[in-house]
């Protein structure tokens, strides 16, 4: 049987349209390595790299005239990113902007959106977020004389992996003021329904924004018509912007006449911004919503990224990606050797993101003798380990011979020899 789906894996390369795009990025095939975590850092690529020598040389040559000569000129460097990377999120090029990280944006969101009154004072989110989000939103509910334990209502997973909509739903209840939500969950992968929660916040008069790390640059999205109301996201992750890059926001343009909870310079109207009033002039559309000077040199590789990602194009990545974790469960389900695995993502592709995660008790161990074998997953506590085929780089070879790896370490038991320790395991 592994003969048979080999050959259906070298079939699919042969076929497969982005093919192409794996020359580009840096894939460590010259050491024999396959990465599987996009997911946590996706691998670097030969147009960003260019990018981030360009500016470089900008900065080299042009000095503090960088900000209005050359290729990229800096100081609208973020608006033009916003624009090019509208299009991943299903948004008008005014309701995007480049700027921040995740932690920050979302502080920006809640400031500026979370308006609790004594009948309207919950933040409705997710137990199984990203911590980072939860801090955020405890936060702004003590910030504004709230608790915790009454402010902040979090909706529980009935397997401990994934979530019920209509759980999430059912929760907005007439005290919820805003809601915050992953679009794809960190842990186990799960797509929730953009659209479906978004419509029942709204028919509640509750302002939905979502946390789309996990989601943007694997997933397609439609947040204007939908009518989410704000999002934010990294952009190391599927986009491929490097460790650290600057992250994204989308406000949608509904919400463009309110003034941001959080005001800085960048936000200003570019043509005021070096009069230096002590008023605020802010911007027209989402980059009103910056705060400070933006990181050019954590910006550059978007350049570069967004690039690819445009000629590629988010739907062609999307149907890719499908087809990398069906492939994926599949061989898992095949191989006897990885029966004592269970696949915690949702198997129903309309549910699922861009990554699967396996659990197994020995997990830690098995992470360290894929990693020995050059295979790249990433390990979660306690007892996860999850695999991101990025349908840019990564091909239907890379998965079998992933899989296949992964049935023989469990045949031999060849994990045994590594420590059980459970610390970060990059």
């Amino acid at each position: 049987m592994s003969g048979l789906q080999f050959e259906f894996a070298e079939k699919m390369d042969g076929h497969d349209i982005l093919h192409p795009y794996r020359e580009e990025f840096y894939t460590h095939s010259a050491t024999n390595q396959i990465y599987l975590d996009g997911n946590s850092l996706g691998l670097l690529n030969k147009r960003s790299e260019q990018a981030v020598l360009e500016l470089l040389e900008a900065w080299k040559t042009h000095a503090i005239d960088g900000w209005t000569e050359g290729k990229h000129p800096w100081f609208t460097m973020s608006e033009q990113l916003g624009r090019q990377m509208a299009s991943l999120v299903g948004a008008n090029s005014s309701e995007v902007i480049v700027s921040g990280s995740t932690t920050v944006n979302l502080h920006q969101m809640l400031a500026t959106f979370y308006k609790p009154t004594a009948k309207k004072h919950v933040i409705l989110s997710e137990a199984l977020s990203f911590p980072t989000d939860l801090y955020a939103m405890q936060s702004h509910i003590q910030l504004h004389g709230y608790q915790e334990n009454s402010s902040l209502r979090l909706v529980t997973s009935n397997d401990g992996y994934t979530l019920s909509e209509d759980d999430i739903i059912a929760a907005m209840t007439d005290d919820v003021a805003i809601i915050v939500l992953s679009s794809v969950l960190y842990r186990s992968g799960q797509l929730l329904d953009l659209q479906k929660l978004t419509t029942a916040a709204h028919e509640r008069g509750i302002l939905i924004g979502f946390d789309l790390c996990h989601s943007i640059g694997s997933v397609p999205h439609e947040l204007s018509n939908w009518g989410v109301d704000f999002a934010f996201w990294c952009t190391y992750k599927h986009v491929n912007g490097g460790p650290g890059s600057v992250a994204g926001m989308y406000i949608n343009q509904k919400h463009h006449h309110v003034t941001p909870g959080l005001r800085g310079w960048f936000g200003s109207d570019k043509s005021v911004q070096f009069d230096m009033d002590a008023s605020f002039t802010k911007a027209d559309g989402a980059g009103a919503f910056q705060l400070g000077t933006p990181h050019l040199l954590s910006i550059a590789p978007l350049i570069g990224s967004l690039a690819i990602m445009e000629e590629a194009s988010i739907a062609r990545i999307r149907e890719k990606s499908i087809a990398l974790t069906s492939f994926f469960i599949e061989l898992v389900d095949t191989f006897p050797e990885l029966s004592s695995f269970t696949v915690r993502t949702p198997r129903e592709v309309h549910a699922r993101g861009g990554h699967v995660l396996l659990e197994h008790p020995e997990a830690a161990r098995i992470c360290k003798a894929l990693k020995a074998k050059g295979i790249i997953p990433d390990f979660r506590q306690p007892n996860g380990i999850r695999f991101a085929p990025v349908a840019l780089y990564n091909t239907f070879t890379d998965v079998h011979q992933a899989l296949t790896t992964l049935a023989e370490i469990m045949r031999d038991k060849a994990y045994e020899e590594y420590e059980n320790s459970r610390g970060v395991i990059a």
